[in-house]
């Protein structure tokens, strides 16, 4: 950290200290750019990791954001490294550091912006992990049908691949956003953006299965005053069902389905989705639209994924390859 010279401290009632900006900021992501609980955490998590790194350095109670440069930043990744963080974990820190001082230079508080000074490590773009279009089907018919929570798994795997919404969107569905007769659902995605997306008769039907079969018994198993009547999926206490638990739900499966990549995560079937329209000759800005993606340079990763296997087949199957 910078030593205060004069005119700082003579200046130093005019700058309100790093705790008040911190809650300024997570105030602005929270109510007026509307991000999603899950980013929200992620910005809070890197900025207050920050702020304790900064504390504990100057053995302070508060540090002053003037006295904060591209050097402290630096300093800060650099020990982040030195704790053998992930890259892309020190990468998103960066971020979250970067729109953090760019909210201060709206606001006036600062004119210069010192993390864009620091340089982003480099990171090796990971392809999505994907099922094939065989395995895809043989691991969402997985979950046994004769208990409720297997009418419910299918349901949850059926809708997440026949969808392509996310996992997050998924748990906050409401009964009211299925229009079960078009076999189209309204999902509020990132920022509170809402998309309509369709899904095919299958899903449909084990859906139906699923609300009438096993759901009101999920809602018997609750208190009246705690149930969530609106959720569409929920656990076997009658509450509305967690990202957590559709993880959890996952890992069972894949455990059970042999020969299927480890890795698969519920956002996988995401991938999945995409990845399979994509080969099937769906347009990258349908896809990009029915994933909600904002730019379309994000939805493009999927064109890699396909010709990584395009070239697979063609180095399986050309006799001089």
């Amino acid at each position: 950290m910078k030593t205060l010279s004069p005119l700082s401290i003579f200046n130093y009632q005019l700058f309100v200290m790093l705790e008040e900006y911190l809650n300024q900021f997570l105030q602005h992501l929270r109510y007026e750019r509307n991000v999603s609980t899950h980013t929200l955490r992620n910005y809070s998590s890197d900025l207050l990791q920050f702020r304790d790194y900064l504390l504990e350095k100057s053995r302070a109670e508060d540090v002053p954001v003037a006295e904060i440069d591209h050097l402290t930043i630096r300093e800060w990744m650099a020990s982040l490294h030195g704790l053998n963080k992930k890259k892309t974990s020190i990468a998103r820190k960066l971020a979250s550091l970067r729109t953090f001082f760019q909210f201060l230079i709206r606001e006036g508080i600062q004119e210069t912006n010192p993390a864009k000074l620091v340089a982003t490590p480099k990171i090796e773009r990971k392809l999505p992990t994907h099922l094939s279009m065989e395995d895809a089907v043989r691991f969402i018919e997985t979950p046994d049908l004769n208990t409720d929570l297997g009418k419910r798994d299918r349901a949850i795997l059926e809708f997440l691949y026949a969808t392509g919404m996310r996992v997050g969107e998924l748990v906050n569905l409401n009964l009211k956003d299925i229009d079960f007769r078009e076999k189209l659902v309204r999902v509020t995605g990132k920022r509170k953006k809402q998309r309509i997306l369709p899904f095919h008769e299958n899903a449909l039907q084990t859906l139906m299965f699923y609300l009438k079969e096993a759901r009101a018994d999920f809602l018997n198993n609750c208190p009246p005053a705690e149930r969530d009547e609106q959720a569409v999926f929920l656990n076997y206490q009658g509450t509305r069902i967690t990202t957590r638990s559709v993880g959890r739900m996952v890992d069972k499966y894949i455990k059970l389905c042999t020969n299927i990549h480890p890795d698969i995560s519920p956002h996988s079937l995401r991938h999945s989705f995409a990845t399979h329209l994509l080969d099937s000759g769906a347009d990258l800005r349908d896809i990009q639209e029915l994933l909600g993606h904002a730019l379309l340079s994000t939805t493009q990763i999927y064109t890699q994924v396909s010709m990584e296997k395009l070239i697979e087949v063609y180095d399986r199957a050309h006799p001089k390859a």
